[in-house]
C-alpha cells in the first residue's frame, strides 16, 4: 500500500494574502501596516462577509485612489468560474473553480424545500486514497487556504442572494465539507475558514456552528484538537464499514487508528458539545452491504448519540464499484433500526452531473490533455 499523505505538497506559486485568511486583529494591523486607519478592514469584511462582495470599483466608501492597493492587500482574485453543470430541475448546482496557480476544485450548491446547502472542497485532490473516490484516486495536489474555502461559501451565498437558483432569492443556510480532500489534513485554514463561516457579520458570514458539518475519514488526532476548539459544529465520520479487516482497504488511514478509535474519539466530542455525531457509509453492492455488516454497526451504535447517514454510492466512470440493490438497502435500514439507530438514505442528487467528488475537475482535467 501506498504511503497516506498527511501533509499537502509544496505550494510552487504561493498562494496571495486574503482578508479571509486572517484573524479580525490581523486584518486591522495589516491595514495599519500600509499606513490605513483600522477601520478600512472593517469595511472590506462587510463587503466581503455581509454583501458577498469583491468587486472593489463597487464599494463607494473607499476612496478611488485607495482601492487598488487595497484590493492588492485585501482582496486579490481567488475563484475564477470554470463551468457549471445544473440538475434537479437546477436545485443542484455543481461549480468547477480554477484557483491562481492553475489548480481546479468543486462546490456544489443545493436548493432544498427547508435550507440551502453548499458542499465545499478543502483541498485540491486528496491523499487518503480511498479506492471508491474519484478524489482519492486522483492524489493530493496541495491544500487549499483559509480564504480559498471561504471564497467558495461566499460565492454559493452571493448565488442565493442573486436568485440563480430556482424558486427566487433565498439564504444560504448549511455549510458541509463534503467535498474534495480530507479536513482534518488541512486542519489550521479549515479551523480559520469555520471560524469566517460561523462568526457574527461583519467579521463572518452568520452562519450558526450548528449548521456546519465537518466531516473526516477518522483522522483521531484531527478530532482531538478540535475537542479542544470552541467550535459546536456537526462532527461526521466517513466510516463505510464497522470491521476493520474491510476498512483497511476501504479508508487507508484505518490502519493507523481503527475503528473503535474513531467512535471513541466521536464519542468524546459528544461529550464535549452535545451534538450528535453521523456516521457516513457508502453502500457499495457486495462490498459492505452485508446484513452482518448492519448487525455490527447496529450493536456499536446502540445508545450512541450518533445517527446513520446511508449514501447510495456514486460510480465513477470505469469504477468495479457500484451502489448496492435496493432490497439490501431496505435491510441495512431495517437492522439499524432494530437497534433503535437513527437512520436515513441519503437523497442522491447530482448523480447526471459528475456528482461524485473530483469527477467534474478529472474530466476538465481530460478534455484539456
Amino acid at each position: 500500500m501506498a504511503e497516506l499523505i498527511f501533509d499537502a505538497p509544496a505550494v510552487k506559486k504561493k498562494s496571495p494574502i486574503h482578508l479571509a485568511d486572517l484573524t479580525v486583529a490581523e486584518r486591522k494591523a495589516r491595514a495599519e501596516e500600509l499606513g490605513l486607519p483600522a477601520f478600512r478592514a472593517n469595511q472590506l469584511a462587510v463587503h466581503f462577509f455581509t454583501h458577498h462582495s469583491d468587486d472593489m470599483e463597487s464599494f463607494t466608501d473607499i476612496p478611488k485612489e485607495l482601492r487598488a492597493p487595497l484590493t492588492d492587500a485585501f482582496l486579490p482574485k481567488l475563484l475564477t468560474l470554470v463551468r457549471s453543470v445544473t440538475c434537479d430541475g437546477g436545485k443542484t448546482r455543481k461549480d468547477l473553480w480554477r484557483l491562481h496557480d492553475g489548480v481546479l476544485v468543486e462546490s456544489v450548491l443545493m436548493r432544498y424545500t427547508d435550507r440551502t446547502t453548499v458542499c465545499i472542497s478543502s483541498q485540491a485532490g486528496c491523499g487518503m486514497q480511498c479506492p471508491f473516490c474519484a478524489t482519492g484516486q486522483a492524489g493530493l495536489t496541495r491544500n487549499l487556504t483559509a480564504a480559498e474555502i471561504t471564497a467558495q461559501v461566499v460565492m454559493a451565498a452571493k448565488a442565493c442572494d442573486l436568485g440563480e437558483m430556482p424558486g427566487g432569492p433565498t439564504r444560504l443556510s448549511n455549510v458541509v465539507f463534503m467535498g474534495m480532500g480530507e479536513p482534518m489534513a488541512n486542519y489550521k485554514s479549515v479551523m480559520q475558514s469555520i471560524r469566517n463561516i460561523t462568526n457574527p457579520q461583519p467579521d463572518g458570514l452568520g452562519i450558526g456552528a450548528r449548521s456546519v458539518t465537518l466531516s473526516t475519514v477518522g483522522l483521531v488526532s484531527g478530532i482531538e484538537k478540535l475537542i479542544a476548539e470552541d467550535l459546536p459544529v456537526t462532527l461526521a465520520i466517513s466510516l463505510h464499514t464497522p470491521d476493520d479487516e474491510l476498512r483497511d482497504s476501504l479508508v487507508p488511514v484505518n490502519s493507523r487508528w481503527k475503528v473503535k478509535e474513531v467512535l471513541a474519539a466521536a464519542d468524546k466530542y459528544e461529550a464535549k458539545t452535545g451534538r450528535r455525531y453521523s456516521i457516513e457509509y457508502a453502500l457499495i453492492r457486495d462490498i459492505n452491504d452485508q446484513a452482518w455488516r448492519a448487525d455490527l454497526l447496529g450493536r456499536m451504535l446502540k445508545n450512541k448519540n450518533a445517527h446513520v447517514n446511508l449514501i447510495p454510492l456514486n460510480p465513477t466512470p470505469g469504477s468495479k464499484w457500484t451502489a448496492s440493490r435496493a432490497e439490501d438497502e431496505a435491510a441495512f435500514v431495517e437492522i439499524l433500526e432494530g437497534y433503535g439507530v437513527p437512520v436515513t438514505v441519503r437523497d442522491t442528487r447530482g448523480r447526471e452531473i459528475d456528482g461524485a467528488c473530483g469527477q467534474l475537475a478529472a474530466s476538465q482535467i481530460d478534455n484539456n490533455s
